[in-house]
């Protein structure tokens, strides 16, 4: 069940409708065209870029991983404001990049908080490592996150 939660969290994250409901009960389909309340509904987000879909199904194409910390991942999280991920943030990367690969984002507990388009490569970015003023290494526009967006469930 987590697996198919998890699953249909991403696709609603990512414009689509999903329900989680038993297949084996007679005119399950007829019963959901008609939008009774039955199961799991899990709302689409508005208003996904065909650019941040592309990256939010890209997972399995990262090239690294870089670790932020708690103040990064707050700064991202919030809602109300659009945050690109800044080198100040960062703490450690794992793996070898380029500009233009997609990398994982993990907070300080190593969970994936979410993915997103290097602006430049793994080499450049250790130099920058909790450096400020310094272009961010995952523009907003290239940025897809998992968390703080999971008010779209309804059960």
């Amino acid at each position: 069940m987590l697996t198919k939660c998890s699953i249909a969290t991403k696709l609603a994250l990512v414009g689509i409708k999903v329900h989680i409901a038993n297949g084996k009960t007679p005119g399950i389909l007829t019963a959901i065209l008609d939008n009774q309340p039955i199961g799991t509904v899990f709302v689409p987000q508005a208003n996904q870029s065909k650019l941040k879909r592309w990256v939010a199904n890209s997972e399995g194409y990262a090239k690294g991983i870089v670790y932020i910390n708690e103040g990064a991942r707050q700064r991202l999280l919030q809602t109300q404001k659009a945050t690109s991920l800044l080198p100040v943030g960062v703490t450690r990367i794992e793996g070898a990049f380029q500009k233009g690969d997609i990398i994982k984002i993990a907070d300080t507990n190593g969970e994936m908080i979410g993915l997103g388009m290097a602006q430049y490569s793994s080499t450049v970015a250790q130099t920058y490592l909790g450096e400020k003023d310094k272009k961010p290494l995952v523009h907003y526009d290239y940025l897809f996150l998992n968390e703080g967006q999971k008010e779209g469930i309804i059960e």
